[in-house]
């Protein structure tokens, strides 16, 4: 059985997420991690938790997702893996720190390409990738079926989805993945988003105003 630990991290409170089983293998996704006591963070409860990171995941490489992709790297012998349509997103993310002002160092290793359809295995236990666009070009999802979970990034929070103004987005690419990709799921699936509360696939299908 797959558990699922989220840590709030920047100024930009992203979501970065520990999914791990009961043989202590763990995933990271979207490592947020931006000052060194967030580092730190992240790195003891993996350590207090006896756990073995096996794979660096991210959902979508926009600047906030990826702050910690190179500390995560180094620290567990790590590469990354992305949709191939996320790479120029990647490639962008320092410049865009410095907009923000907030440098950091990008990851610098090789890059493994996931595509929708493909299952990340994390011991016995699957995730499946769910292609949904919209917010960035090469946005995934991350879908257990079994725990009944799906990490969205930043595609649908509590009550809303992801901002769409930034280059690469499109507001009907992205409502048409949700309900194609997410509210096609069981309705109890639990959403744990990119930033925000978890929420629920019912919920959002009932409750998220861009969809009434």
């Amino acid at each position: 059985m797959l558990q699922v630990h989220s840590f709030e991290f920047s100024p930009i409170y992203e979501n970065t997420y520990v999914v791990y089983n009961e043989f202590n293998e763990c995933l990271i996704i979207d490592p947020g991690c931006y000052h060194d006591n967030e580092k730190e963070k992240l790195a003891v409860y993996i350590n207090d938790k006896k756990l073995k990171p096996v794979h660096l995941l991210n959902t979508h490489c926009h600047l906030d997702h990826v702050f910690g992709n190179a500390f995560v790297a180094e620290k567990y012998g790590l590469e990354l893996q992305i949709h191939s349509l996320e790479q120029a997103v990647l490639d962008f993310a320092p410049t865009s720190g410095l907009m923000y002002d907030l440098p950091f160092t990008n990851y610098q290793g090789k890059v493994n390409y996931i595509k929708e359809g493909e299952t990340i295995f994390l011991g016995e236990d699957e995730l499946q990738i769910l292609f949904t666009p919209g917010h960035s070009p090469g946005s995934i999802s991350f879908f257990s079926k079994k725990d009944g979970f799906v990490i969205s990034g930043d595609v649908l929070f509590k009550g809303s989805v992801g901002r769409t103004d930034l280059p690469g987005g499109d507001m009907d690419t992205l409502l048409d993945a949700i309900k194609s990709q997410l509210f096609t799921l069981p309705q109890d699936t639990t959403v744990y988003s990119g930033h925000g509360a978890s929420t629920t696939i019912e919920d959002e299908m009932a409750n998220n105003p861009f969809f009434k």
